[in-house]
């Protein structure tokens, strides 16, 4: 048995296909075959219940293979520990973002990431929030970036900052002419615009809208912000903008008009989170400071006193 051949297994198990399972790993598919036909010889027991239609683990298989994935994670952070220990500053980080904050987010900060570790490779994975734990906890991510809270106890998590909320409307809607700051009391009755299933920034407007007595608008929900922003530029209805998604180098819109809340104002706060055992969990905190050293006025730094729940008043 190999870590290679450890490698292969986890592959079918993820793809359920030996062809894209081959692909995964760089080899041809005969190489994957006959490697697993001989692990499981080595063995004694099948791993995978082949048929002409469809690829299957048995039932050692999966637990073969939930014990692959402690093993390969375990050898990566040998692998990251050695790194970290000759020069973290020159490490490979991957890091995941949720797609309501990344594009926002990564303008301000990557620049300031190269200037501060010009040796540092960062490689960035979009996915909502649950993809990014999931491969936070699989050891395929070093660290999230993720709205709190995150209810996940082996995840250390460092505070960043907290962004309002804007009130994005119709240039022509009666709440264009009011006088800011506004109240949430203003989306009472108001049909919202929101995010598909997933998002956590459809979680906490909603949160927001039924504090405020506002419905979210049926028979239609967004795939991302900036759909969102086009739908409210054409007049179909209200939402409501995280600030870094309204802020330079996003362009402004003529057809919407942005208002801000007044106290107590609705926001999210966004964490840095790692694995407690994670070989740069040394130098992770100098990545986070940099990530939260945003322009002024366009974020609040101050930690939140106490607790753990992000309150969308």
């Amino acid at each position: 048995m190999n870590l290679q051949d450890l490698r292969y297994l986890v592959a079918v198990a993820d793809h359920l296909h030996f062809g894209k399972a081959a692909e995964a790993c760089f080899v041809s598919q005969p190489t994957l075959s006959t490697q697993l036909k001989k692990l499981e010889k080595e063995l004694g027991v099948e791993l995978i219940e082949r048929n002409p239609r469809q690829i299957l683990l048995t039932e050692a298989g999966r637990r073969v293979v939930d014990r692959a994935r402690v093993v390969l994670r375990e050898t990566e952070n040998i692998r990251e520990i050695a790194r970290a220990a000759a020069d973290p500053e020159a490490a490979t980080v991957r890091m995941g973002l949720f797609p309501t904050l990344a594009p926002y987010l990564l303008p301000h900060v990557v620049p300031k990431l190269h200037a501060r570790f010009p040796k540092l490779e960062l490689l960035l994975v979009e996915e909502k929030t649950e993809g990014v734990l999931d491969r936070l906890r699989d050891g395929q991510l070093d660290v999230g970036v993720l709205a709190r809270p995150v209810r996940d106890e082996p995840l250390h998590e460092e505070y960043l900052f907290a962004e309002d909320f804007l009130l994005a409307v119709p240039i022509n809607h009666p709440l264009a002419a009011m006088k800011e700051p506004v109240d949430v009391s203003v989306l009472a009755h108001e049909n919202v615009l929101l995010l598909e299933e997933g998002h956590c920034l459809r979680d906490q407007a909603l949160a927001v809208c039924r504090l405020a007595g506002a419905d979210e608008r049926t028979g239609f929900r967004a795939t991302s912000l900036e759909t969102l922003r086009q739908m409210v530029a054409a007049g179909v209805g209200i939402t409501l903008l995280p600030e870094l998604a309204v802020a330079p180098p996003v362009p402004s819109s003529g057809a919407i008009r942005l208002l801000r809340f007044g106290e107590p104002v609705p926001r999210r706060e966004i964490a840095m989170y790692w694995r407690e055992t994670s070989a740069y969990r040394e130098f992770l905190p100098q990545i986070a400071e940099v990530t939260r050293d945003l322009p002024p006025g366009l974020v609040d730094t101050t930690p939140p006193m106490g607790g753990t729940d992000a309150d969308p008043r």
